[in-house]
């Protein structure tokens, strides 16, 4: 576990918010604010009167009140003696020169306004607490040397954690003799003891008392290895299927050179070579890989071995995913390649291109037969869009929306096929149509390749995606935070975020993006530490289920200059290139663009900030692999693609993208020329 940089970054602004909300005063809206100075001393006493001139007084207004009455009925007088008799309640309103009043008003303080203010009701945040290194103050910024503020707040997000899966699995740690004890709510695994009065990542830091967080409490588990379940069968060796398009259009040749001359040959005819290399290989270097070959046309085709005949599929057959999984599951396993590479050979020569294609039910079969052997591979070769049976894809309408049962019926062949462990891999021939985006998915669930290949490169290609070997299945990535901190551009947007994985092959990374809880009442404070948690489930290819631990702590800051000079960029690309992708898959484009650029802020501001000319020339070449994002988002999307939130996208664009998706930091930098 990996992080873009050696902080938490909590921006200036949540953190004055944070000190203000901890120093609230309840003060009644009517009194001045706390930080104005009342008078010292009390206002004067009123003035005393005797008993003569108090009876003056009484005569004076009795005279007054007989001027200004009227009669309004006829025994008024008898009630105005009552009342110069009573004593009056009210002063009376006319004014009289013979009246006499009291002293005058003391003068109003001058640093009384004559209109009370009644909204501020909250004092200004102590400076006592907080060093005055980090205070937010545009006047305080430090100067870098082009003469820019690198206080001023980020663009961006530097919160990234990265995840090396290959590098954190190949690891050999003792598995712990006792079981993992998992808290009851938010799941954060514990040290053995298991009396845990409060969980620190299911404590709500709401209170004053709580915005300095602790440390890493003692009984979270730092690092720890458990095996699930010790008792499970080992697997057998690994199993790679073909799936090979060999309807009409495989027929179309290409020019090529060889040598000094050009000759013509179908695509199916390139197809056949680039798998009869693979299986010389294989049969060389793993004599005990089992391999088998599956074609469809108008009809699915599965080829036998010595005791096993080639079986054909047809018509009703084929629009049946129930019977197909049937039919895959009373197939035997193919031999390994030591009994079965001359038969192999034969039948791949003797392949013969017509009719439609019926991709769908033959990706189908392969999955299934794949599925018995987790960690297998399925390798589907096309040149065009499925047209036949289960997964049609040329059905579309005026909008090049793909129907709405094609799109679920490969979603659902996909979390079929990670469910079993099978990963598997699309290669389309250069300058065809597949509906790759729709196609796509397959791989995508499945961490597998989606390929644009030339004709004479479909046996590199096969070797990379044979090569690349999967390490673990089954696997599922757990990230627990504080509640006072939240993953951001997850599905389930919380402090805990669970990602479903499923494969893991030797170049995976992937990456998590966090940052302040905004809804919380308080946020980490500068100077605090918080603890995060990574869990790692997954199941070995000897078959066990293992349960991986880590537990890190890091410095909260709200200083910019700090984060950018411990900041990683290869991590914040990487993150950048697959959130981005992610939403482009589907459909998002205009979002992707959103979030490229945000990003794209942040490491700019990077680079000026650290002046490496090494830095300067990897963003160089990861701007060129991120230029379609960036500029050229138009060109991603299908020309009669709808005009909505999401559109369709071309094969170029649906590769490119996918590719982003499962890059990792090596080959996002080698991605500078991709088929557009």
């Amino acid at each position: 576990m990996e992080f873009a940089c050696e902080f938490v970054y909590v921006s200036p602004s949540l953190v004055q918010r944070n000190n203000q909300r901890s120093n609230v005063t309840k003060r009644s809206a009517l009194l001045p604010p706390a930080n104005r100075m009342r008078p010292q001393s009390p206002p004067p006493p009123p003035p005393t009167r005797s008993a003569k001139n108090k009876k003056q007084e009484r005569s004076q207004e009795v005279k007054v009140k007989k001027s200004a009455s009227f009669v309004f009925y006829e025994n008024a007088q008898f009630h105005m003696d009552q009342e110069a008799t009573s004593t009056p309640n009210l002063v009376p309103q006319q004014t009289n020169p013979n009246l006499k009043t009291g002293p005058a008003l003391p003068p109003r303080p001058s640093f009384m306004n004559l209109i009370p203010e009644y909204v501020t009701v909250l004092p200004s945040p102590p400076t006592s607490h907080s060093s005055p290194q980090k205070q937010p103050s545009p006047t305080q910024f430090a100067q870098s040397p082009t003469g820019k503020a690198e206080s001023k707040p980020l663009q961006g997000n530097p919160n990234v954690v990265l995840i090396s899966l290959a590098r954190l699995l190949a690891e050999e740690a003792p598995p712990h003799e006792w079981e993992p004890s998992p808290c009851s709510h938010c799941g954060s695994v514990l040290d053995c003891f298991n009396e845990v009065n409060e969980c620190y990542f299911c404590h709500p830091w709401d209170c004053p008392s709580s915005v300095s967080s602790p440390h890493i409490p003692l009984n979270h588990l730092q690092d720890g290895l458990f095996l699930l379940h010790p008792n499970e069968k080992p697997q057998s060796t690994s199993l790679i299927i073909f799936c090979i398009d060999v309807s009409g259009s495989m027929s179309i040749t290409s020019e090529v050179s060889v040598g000094e001359h050009d000759i013509h040959r179908t695509r199916l005819q390139f197809v056949q070579e680039a798998v009869l290399q693979c299986v010389q290989r294989l049969s060389e270097q793993q004599p005990d890989t089992c391999v088998g070959l599956i074609t469809f046309s108008y009809q699915v085709t599965i080829h036998g071995w010595e005791n096993f005949t080639s079986q054909l599929l047809s018509g009703a057959e084929l629009t049946k995913s129930e019977h197909l999984k049937k039919v895959a599951a009373n197939l035997p396993s193919p031999p390994p390649l030591s009994q079965n590479r001359e038969v192999l050979q034969r039948q791949v020569m003797g392949l013969s291109a017509n009719g439609t294609t019926a991709l769908g039910p033959a990706a189908l079969l392969a999955i299934a037969m794949a599925s018995r052997q987790p960690g297998s591979k399925v390798i589907i070769c096309t040149d065009g869009k499925a047209n036949a049976k289960l997964g049609n894809l040329e059905d579309e309408d005026i909008d090049a929306q793909t129907p709405v049962s094609a799109t679920i019926f490969y979603q659902d062949l996909g979390e079929y096929a990670v469910s079993q462990g099978v990963v598997v891999s699309v290669l389309s021939i250069e300058g065809t149509d597949c509906r790759l985006d729709e196609l796509g998915r397959l791989a995508d669930r499945t961490a597998g390749k989606v390929v644009i290949a030339r004709p004479n490169q479909l046996h590199t290609e096969f070797e990379q995606i044979i090569q690349n070997r999967t390490i673990a299945t089954q696997c599922k990535v757990t990230l627990l935070l504080p509640r006072s901190l939240r993953l951001k551009g997850e599905k389930k947007a919380g402090h805990k975020g669970t990602r479903e994985v499923g494969n893991v092959n030797q170049d995976t990374e992937i990456t998590f993006r966090f940052g302040a809880n905004e809804g919380s009442k308080f946020v980490p404070a500068p100077g605090s530490r918080v603890s995060i948690q990574l869990q790692i489930k997954y199941r070995q290819r000897n078959g066990q289920t293992v349960l991986r631990v880590f537990t890190a702590d890091q410095e909260v800051t709200d200083d910019s200059a700090a984060v950018l000079s411990s900041l990683s960029l290869a991590i914040i690309q990487l993150n950048s290139s697959q959130a981005s992708a992610a939403l482009a898959v589907r459909g998002r484009l205009l979002d992707a663009k959103k979030e490229g650029e945000m990003q794209l802020k942040l490491i700019e501001r990077a680079i000026e900030h650290s002046r490496s000319t090494e830095e300067q020339k990897t963003f160089k070449e990861w701007i060129k692999t991120m230029e379609p994002i960036y500029n050229n988002m138009h060109n991603l999307a299908r020309k009669n693609s709808t005009t909505s939130d999401t559109q369709s996208l071309t094969d170029a664009g649906a590769a490119l993208l996918y590719t982003l998706k499962h890059s990792n930091r090596k080959s996002i930098i080698l991605m500078k020329e991709y088929p557009r």
